[in-house]
Parts: structure tokens; C-alpha cells; sequence
């Protein structure tokens, strides 16, 4: 199929691109940088070790969908090579579903490499593994396709120095939409009450995808919630492509 050999290509268009080693290195520094803090708080070093190994998939995932996916598409527009792929019978939403898919597959091999670091210094550490763990960490990836799907999005009809901005901005938002709901309802004016109201709907609820501190503290999760959280993780990533290729399907390229 078309989309697979698009996705394929991307994915090895990602994989030779630099930033994404640095990323991953430093990513894999910062987990044994946990160990070291470990053993700064009596009794509490696998709690440490879980907390920082799961922070750092999420926030090193992000940093790799974003600066690594905004600027894909855009390299297909500066160079040019747009024009080729488009001028073949290849539907624009096809290339866009490609590229989605090659940086989907970039992404589980990226997380799985920090993944399988992380497992084996929870088991070297600890006395055990909680497979309450992969939980958080398949909702960590679910995070990470949704933050993908809003950079191809502004990737879409603007710069990449922009779109990693707005996808940086989301991925923050989307962290404290709960709080900026209750500074909404709290608000004395109505512009602001409705305004905060509309960005919380909007916007998409990334603490829906947390569960790092229940896991941690060995508070159970049940499957209910990490089945919802699935089902509206996948909603707004269909949402979002949907959206993203409209805005491709009308950008002219003459």
C-alpha cells in the first residue's frame, strides 16, 4: 500500500536525522541520573528510579515527536520533492497518513529503547516488576501520537520553528487544562469564564494519559480508565488528522 511504503520511507528519513540520537541519549542519561538521586533518599530509590524513568519517556517522547516530526513535511516542501510525490497519483491525505505513520513507528522504537533501559534498572534496582508500569508507559505513547497528530497539524500550514512552538504550547496546556477550567469558574468576568470553558474542550486533556504517580505509589489503576483514556486519546487523533488534512487539501503549492 501506499500509506506503509510512505510511513516506511519517513521512518527512515527520522532515523537518520541527528537530533533524534542526541534526544535518545540524553534521555537514557537522565534515567541513570535517577539511580544517583536514589540514593540520596533513604528507602525510596525504586520509587525515585519509577518516577524519573516514566517523566523522562514522556518528556523526551515529546521532545522527539516534535522537533523531529514538524519538520517533515516541511523538508518535502523546501526541497521540493513535494511536487514529485504530489504529481503522482498519491492523495494528498495518503502522504499526510504516511507520514503520521512512519513518525508513529519512529516514536515505538524510540520508546521502546527507553522503555527496555528503564525496565531493566527498575528490575536491577528493585525487588520486582510492577507491570502496572507498561500501563503508564502504553499511555505515555498514546500521549505522544496525539502530540505527533497536533505537530503534523501546524506542520501543515506553517513553519517548523512555529509549529514546535505551538505543539510545545499544547503539550503544556493540555497539562493544566484541569486548573485552567477552575480558573475559568472562578473568573468574575464572563468573557474569560467562557473563553477558559472553550480552550478546555478544545484543547485536548493530557492528564487523561497520566497515571505515573498512581503507578509510583502502587495505587491501582483499573482498566476502565485506561480503556477511556484510549478511546479519547484515539477520538481526538482522528479529530486532528481529519482537521489537518482539510487545512493540506486546500494549501497550494504553486
Amino acid at each position: 500500500m501506499k500509506i506503509i511504503a510512505i510511513a516506511v520511507n519517513t521512518f527512515r528519513e527520522a532515523v537518520r536525522d541527528k537530533i533524534l540520537y542526541s534526544l535518545l541519549f540524553f534521555a537514557l542519561v537522565m534515567m541513570s541520573l535517577s539511580v544517583i538521586l536514589g540514593n540520596l533518599t533513604i528507602g525510596e530509590q525504586i520509587k525515585i528510579i519509577e518516577d524519573f524513568g516514566l517523566g523522562t519517556i514522556s518528556l523526551f517522547g515529546v521532545l522527539i515527536a516534535v522537533f523531529v516530526g514538524v519538520g517533515l513535511v516541511y523538508k518535502e516542501i523546501e526541497r521540493r520533492t513535494i511536487y514529485t510525490i504530489l504529481s503522482k497519483p498519491i492523495p494528498r491525505w495518503v502522504f499526510l497518513l504516511g507520514k503520521y505513520g512512519g513518525l508513529l513507528l519512529t516514536l515505538l522504537v524510540e520508546v521502546s529503547v527507553m522503555a527496555a533501559f528503564f525496565v531493566l534498572l527498575v528490575l536491577y534496582y528493585g525487588v520486582g516488576f510492577d507491570f502496572a508500569l507498561l500501563k503508564a508507559i502504553g499511555l505515555i505513547y498514546l500521549e505522544l501520537a496525539l502530540i505527533t497528530a497536533v505537530a503534523l497539524f501546524f506542520s501543515a500550514f506553517t513553519t517548523p520553528t512555529l509549529s514546535g512552538l505551538f505543539a510545545l504550547g499544547i503539550f503544556v496546556i493540555g497539562h493544566l487544562s484541569s486548573d485552567l477550567k477552575i480558573f475559568g469558574q472562578g473568573a468574575q468576568d464572563p468573557f474569560i469564564s467562557g473563553l477558559t470553558s472553550f480552550l478546555y474542550y478544545l484543547l485536548p486533556n493530557l492528564e487523561n494519559f497520566n497515571i505515573k504517580g498512581q503507578v509510583v505509589h502502587g495505587i491501582p489503576v483499573p482498566w476502565e480508565f485506561i480503556g477511556w483514556s484510549t478511546l479519547y486519546g484515539l477520538l481526538y487523533i482522528t479529530g486532528t488528522l481529519l482537521l489537518t488534512v482539510l487545512v493540506f487539501q486546500r494549501r497550494d503549492f504553486r
